[in-house]
């Protein structure tokens, strides 16, 4: 492996989150989405410390090096770069939200503070913090024996200075932590006066009721300062053969909040000897990440930032649209007993889903129907239909993944309901994630069982399905389906592999059918045939399938990527990877979907996938990537690729000087979520 040919995962990731402040920082942003792309960027921050950060923390403690696993860098060193690239996102976040704050006040949109309250707002603020602040507050005076705040991430740290002395004449000092309810919302909206609207944190609210909160005690100050605690949240699966699967997760989950601290972002105006004692009660050594920030952490919360009435500093709403040629009030079975059917959401309506499986559950001659799940929305209409199917009398077989990354005790949940109602539940492959997207029903016609399914891009949560852009293909293709029915057979008796003859099916076959594609382009290429490669993905990080790259692009083949997050690929360097060229798009929605194009000498193959090219997704999950046949689909599929792969509004170049630059605009500008919108809506009026 020569190490200048990729870039570090973990710093590519910080690129990424770097293109999600941009936003918040772009002026052509709507207001108040530029405040939640603030919280967007926190939330990132916050999971990349609690595993992937926690993940490079624990090969540093261990006796490796860690430079083969993390792409030729020692872990000790790159846990340095990570903690000043986040120290320089961090500063540079704080220029962002002053300058956002300051248009907020252009808009009449005013936040106060504690020192700020005026009379016409102050009986309004007691009577708010007494009812919703008050009863949910949890407030511990800190002692010289061990205490425990496993369960809570943001806290403000309070110093009392006392009116009592000690017998030198010396002040003395009462410690405390208030932790930050995450019952009542971070943003209090005050009545407004006139055109002006007032906010108030929740963090100011508490500091401007400290006189009530500490009425017990005999004070002459009260200092506050907000900090916020990050822990290693990757799960640790007990080897205990007493225990079930699902008791093995919760406790796992459990585990995680009393992790490791990774990282602890404090108000640098702290005094340091409250910061010391801050980080004495909560495990935190000098060896930990320790980022120095402004009066406001847990930015996350800043996605729930309140709409307070003013359409106006928000996106134009986008009504998903149905499809041109099958409405929902049809009978989609029928519908694609004829055809095959494509869904882009957020675009066009996930509803199409939803009606699908209540089409199953009522169906008199469906007698099966076998779905997996990797992240469910709370209040899961997949599941009510799920669990509808079970009732009318249907053999229902659910795959839901326990192991979905900070939604596992939603899924324990769901799983629960599920198996209540009569559902048979499968819970994955020993040593495996099942992150494929795929259900498949039979249906008695006639003599026979035909098959009919969907194959998605994205999870069957119609909470996301609202902000993720993602593929679903309905089809009644037999043999396609067969393979999909061979999926669920491997989850239920994984120590058989089968053979597939459509999809593209990890983790057994995926590399290989990645490198057989890639090397029949360069075939073609040589041989003077088209040739081309057109990918869409999250990630990219598997080396051996980047070197691949390297050589399509020396053997003359153009490659073009767009590339959401991840990229360790390199491109544009003369004699490597000259050929390829990588953008990444970030706007409204999340980009999520996963597009393989082959140009195949003018005969395209077309895959949408469940796979990133990440190794874990090759080598360690169930993944499927399913084929496009239909050629109306797939010129479908070719013209919002293309209508992305000529975004000038929001693309930026990633991995080439400079870093994150946008894509230069030449001629019309072209915003794709918005053009991929107007395509959608025009092929409802031919």
């Amino acid at each position: 492996m020569k190490e200048n040919h990729y870039i570090n995962r973990e710093l590519s990731w910080l690129d990424f989150n770097a293109r999600v402040l941009q936003e918040a920082a772009d002026a052509n942003v709507p207001l108040i989405e530029r405040f939640r792309f603030m919280g967007i960027f926190s939330n990132n921050l916050d999971e990349f410390f609690k595993v992937r950060y926690a993940t490079v923390k624990r090969i540093a403690q261990s006796d490796k090096s860690g430079k083969k696993a993390l792409g030729g860098v020692k872990a000790t060193e790159l846990l340095a770069a990570i903690t000043k690239r986040v120290i320089d996102l961090q500063q540079e976040s704080a220029k962002v939200l002053e300058e956002i704050e300051g248009q907020l006040i252009k808009e009449n949109i005013h936040f106060l503070r504690e020192n700020e309250v005026t009379v016409s707002h102050a009986e309004f603020l007691t009577n708010y913090f007494l009812q919703q602040v008050s009863p949910a507050l949890v407030t511990v005076i800190l002692k010289e024996e061990e205490q425990d705040f496993s369960d809570n991430e943001a806290f403000l740290a309070i110093k009392m200075t006392l009116k009592e002395k000690d017998t030198e004449g010396q002040s003395k000092y009462l410690y405390a932590f208030i932790e930050m309810p995450k019952s009542v919302n971070r943003f209090v909206v005050l009545p407004s006066n006139g055109q002006k609207q007032y906010i108030m944190m929740l963090d100011d609210l508490i500091r401007y009721h400290f006189h009530l909160i500490f009425s017990m005690f005999n004070y002459e100050m009260i200092e506050g300062h907000m900090v916020k605690i990050t822990r290693d949240a990757e799960l640790d699966i007990e080897e205990d053969v007493g225990k079930s699967y699902v008791e093995k997760i919760i406790d796992s989950v459990k585990d995680r909040l009393i992790g490791d601290p990774v990282r602890l972002v404090y108000d640098k105006t702290i005094e340091a000897e409250t910061l010391a004692v801050v980080m004495r009660k909560l495990g935190v050594s000098s060896s930990d990440s320790l980022i120095p920030g402004g009066r406001y952490h847990h930015r996350r919360d800043y996605m729930k930032f309140p709409s307070i009435n003013r359409k106006d500093l928000l996106y134009d709403t986008f009504p998903p649209l149905p499809l041109h040629d099958l409405s929902l009030e049809q009978n989609i079975l029928e519908a694609v007993a004829k055809k095959d059917y494509m869904i882009y959401t957020p675009y066009q309506n996930f509803a199409y889903v939803i009606k699908f499986l209540r089409e199953a559950a009522l169906d008199p001659q469906v007698k099966t129907l076998k779905i997996t799940l990797y992240r469910v929305a709370e209040l899961s209409q997949v599941a009510s239909s799920l669990i509808n199917a079970a009732k009318n009398g249907k053999k229902v077989l659910v795959q839901i993944e326990l192991q979905a990354r900070f939604d596992e005790e939603n899924n324990i949940q769901v799983a629960e309901l599920l198996e209540n109602a009569g559902v048979q539940l499968i819970f994955g492959v020993p040593g495996l994630k099942v992150h494929t997207k795929i259900c498949v029903i039979e249906r008695s016609e006639g003599k026979k069982l035909k098959r009919y399914g969907f194959i998605s891009t994205g999870n069957f949560n119609e909470s996301t399905a609202r902000i993720y852009t993602d593929y679903t293909l309905f089809t009644s293709h037999q043999k396609i389906l067969k393979d999909v029915l061979k999926v669920f057979n491997f989850l239920e008796v994984n120590y058989k592999i089968k053979k597939y003859k459509h999809l593209i099916v990890s983790p057994h076959y995926t590399f290989s059918a990645l490198i057989r594609l890639i090397d029949n382009e360069i075939e073609n290429k040589k041989a003077g045939k088209t040739a081309r490669i057109r990918l869409k993905l999250n990630n990219i990080t598997n080396y051996k399938i980047i070197n691949k790259l390297y050589e399509a692009s020396c053997a003359g083949v153009s490659i073009d990527m767009i590339v959401r997050g991840i990229c360790c690929l390199i491109p544009g360097v003369k004699g490597m990877s000259e050929n390829i060229r990588v953008i990444s798009i970030v706007d409204k929605y999340l980009e999520h979907p996963r597009v393989y194009i082959f140009e195949n000498a003018g005969d395209p193959k077309m895959y949408i996938s469940s796979a990133d090219w990440m190794t874990r997704n090759i080598d360690n999950r169930v993944e499927v990537a399913c084929p496009i046949y239909d050629k109306d689909l797939q010129k479908e599929l070719l013209d919002t690729f293309m209508i992305s792969w000529k975004d000038n509004v929001k693309a930026r170049l990633v991995n080439t000087y400079a870093q994150n630059a946008f894509v230069p605009t030449q001629g019309e500008a072209i915003r794709s979520q918005w053009a991929t919108y107007a395509y959608y809506k025009n092929k409802l009026s031919k």
